[in-house]
Order: structure tokens, then C-alpha cells, then sequence
């Protein structure tokens, strides 16, 4: 049993990356979906396809090295983490993203600043 899917997730595709996959199938969620279409908007992965309960995410590499050289979860099952939307925290001197669950559905750090709402801080990626 996982007790913590977006550490899970997470976890495959920094493990993926590592070996060089071309891509990773996760579970599929809701908010895992969700996850997944906001790297791809940023341009962290090439493609995102869902199909039979799994989340296939085509993973996108430059010059063959991974284009995400970091994930971090933040808000942890036992640690939440929430942020205010004039205190989003801009990740790795603006070079990274943090993506939020708002109660405008699940967003990047500068979305949720546009649309001055916070919540809860999920990830940081760069």
C-alpha cells in the first residue's frame, strides 16, 4: 500500500530519468493527471498519454542528459505545507516551478500568483 502517491510518482520518474528510460508508467489519479499535464506545459516532459488506469509519461532529454535535474515533495502526509498567494516561493532563483493544490484545482507557482490564490505546496521541480 503507498501512503504517499505524489512522493511516488515523483520517485519513478527521477528513477527513470537516472537510468535513461524513455518512458514511466504511473497510477493513475486524478491529481497525478494533473501533475503530468503541468510538466508537460512547462516543457519538463515531451508527452503525456492515459489509457487502461496507468499515466504514461514519455520523458524529454537534452543533449542526453535529463531536462529535470531535481524533484523535491514538500507537503508530506505527515507535514503539510501551505503557502499563502503572496508567499509562493520561487524555485531555484526562478529556473524551477513549484506546482500548488489550489482551490482553483492544481496549479504552477506563477498561475496561482496570477490568480492571487494559495494552498497547498506539493512539489518543486527545476
Amino acid at each position: 500500500m503507498i501512503t504517499d502517491p505524489i512522493a511516488d510518482m515523483l520517485t519513478r520518474i527521477r528513477n527513470a530519468h537516472l537510468a535513461l528510460h524513455k518512458e514511466v508508467n504511473v497510477p493513475r489519479s486524478k491529481m497525478k493527471e494533473s501533475l503530468a499535464a503541468i510538466l508537460k506545459q512547462e516543457g519538463y516532459v515531451e508527452d503525456v498519454a492515459v489509457a487502461n488506469g496507468h499515466i504514461t509519461i514519455t520523458l524529454k532529454y537534452q543533449d542526453g542528459k535529463p531536462v529535470i535535474t531535481g524533484l523535491k515533495r514538500v507537503s508530506t502526509p505527515g507535514r503539510r505545507v501551505y503557502v499563502g498567494a503572496h508567499s509562493i516561493p520561487r524555485v531555484q532563483n526562478g529556473l524551477g516551478i513549484c506546482i500548488l493544490s489550489t482551490s482553483s484545482g492544481i496549479l504552477d507557482g506563477m498561475t496561482a500568483q496570477e490568480k492571487k490564490v494559495g494552498g497547498e505546496l506539493l512539489c518543486e521541480i527545476w
